[in-house]
C-alpha cells in the first residue's frame, strides 16, 4: 500500500495540473505579472524541442570553416556564399540562423561578422573538434529509449573509445581519439594549473595522460618539476612520439601499462584529468586505490573533471555527460560529495575542492595521503 501523499506532493500535483491547463497558459501569457515568466518558459520549452537543429547549425558553421573565414573581418553575403560554396539563399539561411544563435553578427549592408561566441570558437580548436565528434553521439541517440533499455546494440562511441569496453587497443585503434582527448585536456589545462599549487611537488605523474597535452602545459609553467605520462601502451607510444616532435622528450617520460596492474611509483603528485568519470564505479574506485598505493606518504592526488550538480551548469553533468557516457558504455557523471566518499574509501585522509575559473568545464578536488 502506497504511503499517503505529503502536503508538498499534493501541492506539486495541483500546481502541475494548473500549469498543464491550456486555459491557464493563455491567461498567464496575457496577465502582466506572469507574462514574462510564461514567455520565458515557452522559449525554454521550444529550445529543448529545437536544440538538435541549433547544434546542426553550429556543425555546419564548423564544417564550412565559417568562423575562420570571418576572422578576416566582416564580409558581404555574396562573398561569403562564394567562399562557403553555397547558393546565395542557402548561405543567407545559414548566416541568419547563426546570427540568431549569437555565433555571427548581422551588419548593415547585408554583411556578417563574428559575434562573441563565434570568436571564442576560433580560439578554442578543441571545441570545434568536439562539435565534429558529436556526429557519433547523435547517431547513438537516434533511439534514446533503446539506448536507455540497453537494446541499442553496439554504439559508435563505444567503438571510438576502445578502452570503454575493456580493450587495450593498438596504435590504429587509439589514433582517432588521441587528438580529441588532447584538445579536451588543452582546453582546461590552464584552469587546472591556476587552481592547484604545485610548488612543493617534486615529480608529477599524469595518469590517462593521452598524448601529453596537459603535461605540455605543466612543463611550460614548472621547469624543475619531474614529469611522467602513464597511459595504455599504444597511447603512451603515440605520446612519446608527439612529445619528441615538440622537444619535450627529455622532460616527460612516457610509460605504458594498465592501472589494473598497479601504477608506477616515484611521483609525489598524481593527476587524473577528465579520467575518472569515464569509468564505472568499481574500476573508478580501483583507480583511486591504485593512485593511493603509488603515492608516497604525504603525496597528493589531483582530480579534475566536470561534475554533476555544478550550480548553474546542471544540464552539463546530468544531461550531456549522463547520456554521452551512457552511449560510450562506461562511466557516469558524479557529484563532488561522491568523489570525496570514494577518496576516503581509497585511503585518502583529506580531500578538498579548489575553485576553478570555469567550473562548467572542470572542477578540481585535491586529496592528500596520510604523511605517516
Amino acid at each position: 500500500m502506497a504511503a499517503p501523499a505529503s502536503l508538498r506532493d499534493r501541492w506539486l500535483g495541483w500546481r502541475n495540473r494548473l500549469v498543464a491547463s491550456p486555459r491557464f497558459q493563455r491567461w498567464a501569457a496575457g496577465f502582466p505579472l506572469t507574462r514574462g515568466i510564461a514567455r520565458k518558459n515557452t522559449r525554454a520549452l521550444f529550445d529543448l524541442c529545437a536544440g538538435f537543429v541549433y547544434a546542426q547549425v553550429l556543425t555546419a558553421c564548423v564544417r564550412l570553416d565559417l568562423f575562420r573565414i570571418l576572422t578576416e573581418g566582416p564580409l558581404p553575403l555574396e562573398v561569403l556564399a562564394r567562399r562557403l560554396d553555397l547558393p546565395l539563399e542557402n548561405a543567407r539561411c545559414l548566416l541568419s540562423a547563426a546570427a540568431s544563435l549569437d555565433l555571427v553578427r548581422a551588419l548593415p549592408g547585408d554583411r556578417f561578422g563574428l559575434a562573441d561566441l563565434g570568436a571564442a570558437l576560433t580560439g578554442n580548436p578543441g571545441i570545434a573538434a568536439m562539435v565534429e565528434h558529436h556526429a557519433l553521439l547523435y547517431a547513438d541517440l537516434t533511439d534514446p529509449v533503446a539506448l536507455l533499455r540497453g537494446a541499442a546494440g553496439p554504439t559508435r562511441l563505444a567503438g571510438y573509445w576502445p578502452y570503454a569496453s575493456g580493450a587495450i587497443g593498438d596504435a590504429a585503434s587509439v589514433a582517432p581519439y588521441g587528438g580529441l582527448m588532447g584538445a579536451s585536456q588543452a582546453l582546461i589545462a590552464d584552469d587546472v594549473l591556476d587552481a592547484c599549487d604545485l610548488s612543493r611537488s617534486r615529480h608529477l605523474m599524469d595518469v590517462g595522460g593521452g598524448e601529453g597535452a596537459f603535461l605540455q602545459a605543466v612543463a611550460a609553467r614548472h621547469a624543475a618539476l619531474g614529469l611522467t605520462l602513464f597511459d595504455l601502451p599504444a597511447v603512451a607510444d603515440r605520446a612519446a612520439e608527439r612529445l619528441a616532435q615538440i622537444g619535450l622528450a627529455e622532460r616527460i617520460a612516457c610509460r605504458g601499462g594498465s592501472f589494473h596492474d598497479g601504477l608506477p611509483t616515484g611521483a609525489d603528485t598524481i593527476t587524473l584529468i577528465r579520467i575518472l568519470h569515464d569509468h564505472d564505479d568499481a574500476p573508478a574506485q580501483a583507480l583511486l586505490a591504485a593512485a593511493h598505493a603509488a603515492l608516497p606518504p604525504g603525496g597528493t592526488l589531483i582530480l579534475a573533471e566536470p561534475l554533476a550538480g555544478t550550480p548553474g551548469a546542471e544540464p552539463v553533468g546530468d544531461a550531456y555527460f549522463g547520456f554521452y557516457l551512457l552511449a560510450m558504455g562506461s562511466g557516469r557523471p558524479r557529484r563532488a560529495a561522491e568523489l570525496h566518499r570514494m577518496l576516503r574509501l581509497a585511503g585518502f585522509t583529506a580531500s578538498k575542492e579548489r575553485p576553478t575559473r570555469r567550473p562548467l568545464l572542470t572542477r578540481l578536488i585535491v586529496a592528500q595521503k596520510d604523511a605517516r
